[in-house]
């Protein structure tokens, strides 16, 4: 058994005098039926969650999370069979002697497969179908439905069919669905997962605004940054137990056990508490703004400059000072070597009106190139283009010099590999093992040697060959789905959303191979919303808004391109806004850093100057 982390104090915001808990859990564990004989996916888990508090979730795949949003929305027991031991209590009834219904009247729950939870065809049909079966008086019901739509901002959409829109849409209209019946209590299951960067601030500031009404929520969320900013409370489970909870400040100062379990941190607290583990300053609570780590290198490093005889300040620096060393190297790609992607004037619209237009684009062998973008820009609509699920209706779209317009969509697929954003999209055989090899049978190989390359996948990403992959974790249908592309060795691999509900430590296994396949000479083309995975990973940005390429270049030039950023509703990452703070206001050797490691390493080296 691994070490227990320990259990930190909750330390949370203010409550109204004399609340009681609104949701109880005493001593509660659950098996999921069938499953009775395996570890508990809850273990003995006592907790406590007070009227209007804003509580965050974080863990690894498997921890639980999912099972407990379960327990609180009362799907356990009523929807989901299993054996549950302890007490849940919701508004101080036990979920065992109330049904569903008297518990949604309280607890209205978001899920993290989006698809499962609608219902209806059109938006406007899915937000009444809640209210009208909720008794929802006929005179209240247009007066919530657009207030709902207009908290989440997509008033827009409210004629759309749902089959039309992007998975960041959907999760709008799922969210505003639930908004409309006015709970007590909200419990989210991977809110922002499909949303950009702006979306999913929008998300939590309505789930703020929320709980300034009074409404308690719950949000199990990966995005640590978000986490730390709007919650007043976070639960770290591992392992089916609550093993953390505190503030935000306390559980992100357990730097070494949130990584050993499987968790991340925010950058600007990675920052404070690798300088705590060096010994440059007394270990504490970090930093969980940029406006506080800048202010924490700026007391180190300055001192420790004007120490040295350095007293020039930072603007007289940058005539004298060249970048930092601690600025990543280009990664080199094969000399001289044609595109193996090429858009020229690209144009595509659908049926119901949403295009792409003008898309100008080339990629060349071992690029990682980030295509980033507010939610509905046009970037799935990209891939489709280049894998040759569409057609354009203008311009040229080549893959490995093959016209897309002009190739069938298998003799594409023989040099250009897609991971969907969602998993269960492309999983079709009745083993994992069948599932990794069937790209490769399909392609030609032969049935023994593509058995023996699909087994060393597996055992690569830790997979059991002879589980049904929708038997896995969705974690673990995503890696299936990452083994299946990775053994064909594409030319090209696209990613909608690789990351996209995994957590910490999958999401670096994913992003690990990806970079190990461009090392080999694959051009990856990645749409993600994870920016500090974007820019960890990737080393060219392709910028879209509004179905347009509206900006394209190397990662900093890019992110730090403040009007651009705001056209395509992006919010630089933490770690990049960080450096540019420090350039500007410390030292220009800060500039074109954009890891947590050079940030660190950079600060050390100038206080050790002294």
């Amino acid at each position: 058994m691994p070490e227990q982390v320990p259990i930190v104090t909750p330390s949370v915001a203010p409550k109204p005098a004399g609340a009681a808990a609104i949701i109880d859990l005493r001593d509660v564990s659950f098996a999921y039926a069938g499953k009775e004989d395996e570890p508990p996916v809850l273990d003995h888990v006592s907790l406590k969650i007070g009227q209007g508090e804003f509580v965050g979730v974080l863990g690894p795949s498997g921890a639980g999370r999912s099972t407990l949003a379960a327990v609180m929305s009362g799907a356990i027991p009523h929807h989901f069979g299993g054996s549950l031991y302890g007490a849940v209590l919701v508004d101080g009834c036990d979920t065992c002697e109330v049904s569903l219904t008297d518990i949604s009247q309280v607890v209205g729950s978001v899920l993290q497969d989006i698809d499962t939870q609608m219902v209806a065809s059109v938006v406007e049909d899915e937000m009444l179908f809640g209210m009208e079966n909720f008794g929802v008086p006929h005179d209240q019901i247009e007066a919530r439905l657009r207030e709902a739509l207009d908290t989440v901002g997509i008033a827009d959409l409210r004629e759309r069919e749902i089959a039309t829109l992007s998975g960041g849409q959907k999760q709008k209209v799922a969210i505003a669905a639930i908004l409309a019946l006015k709970p007590r209590v909200l419990v989210l299951d991977e809110p922002t997962a499909a949303l950009d960067p702006t979306a999913s601030r929008l998300v939590f500031d309505t789930l703020r605004q929320a709980r300034a009404e009074g409404v308690t929520v719950v949000a199990i969320e990966q995005k640590v940054a978000l986490l730390s900013e709007y919650c007043d409370r976070v639960l770290v489970m591992s392992r089916g137990q609550v093993v953390l909870d505190g503030t935000p400040r306390e559980v992100f100062s357990h730097a070494d056990q949130l990584r050993s379990i499987g968790v991340d941190s925010p950058r600007v607290a990675r920052v404070y508490n690798s300088l705590a583990r060096d010994g440059f300053i007394a270990s504490g609570t970090p930093c969980l703004t940029i406006d506080e780590a800048a202010n924490l290198v700026q007391g180190l490093v300055v001192p420790a400059l004007e120490a040295h005889g350095d007293t020039a300040t930072a603007p007289e620096l940058r005539s004298y000072r060249a970048p930092s060393k601690h600025a990543p190297a280009p990664r080199p790609h094969a000399e001289g070597a044609d595109p193996v992607v090429e858009l020229e004037g690209v144009s595509f619209a659908y049926p119901a009106g949403a295009s792409v237009d003008d898309l100008d684009m080339k990629v060349y062998p071992g690029e990682v190139v980030g295509v980033i973008g507010q939610n509905g820009a046009g970037k799935t609509t990209l891939t489709k283009l280049l894998n040759g699920l569409l057609k354009p209706s203008q311009g040229t779209v080549r893959i490995a010099g093959l016209d897309t317009r002009e190739s069938p969509t298998s003799q594409i697929a023989a040099h250009c590999a897609t991971l969907f954003q969602n998993p269960d999209h492309q999983l079709c055989r009745d083993t994992v093992i069948d599932e990794v090899a069937f790209g490769l049978e399909l392609h030609g190989t032969p049935e023994a040697e593509a058995r023996e390359r699909a087994a060393v996948a597996c055992e690569r990403f830790g997979l059991p060959q002879d589980e049904a992959p929708f038997s896995l974790s969705r974690g673990q249908r995503q890696m299936v789905a990452l083994a299946s592309v990775v053994v064909i060795e594409p030319e090209v691999v696209l990613l909608d959303e690789p990351t996209s509900g995994l957590d910490y430590r999958e999401c670096m296994t994913v992003m690990a191979t990806v970079a190990e396949m461009a090392q080999r000479g694959c051009a990856v083309i990645m749409v993600c919303h994870d920016m500090e995975v974007v820019s960890d990973f990737a080393e060219r940005l392709v910028v879209m808004a509004k179905g347009r390429i509206v900006g394209r270049g190397p990662l900093l030039p890019v992110f730090s391109d403040d009007a651009l950023m705001g056209q395509a509703s992006i919010a630089a990452p933490q770690v990049i806004g960080l450096s540019c703070k420090l350039a500007r206001e410390v030292s220009p050797e800060f500039a074109d850093i954009s890891q947590v490691a050079g940030i660190v390493d950079l600060t050390e080296e100038m206080v050790g100057r002294v």
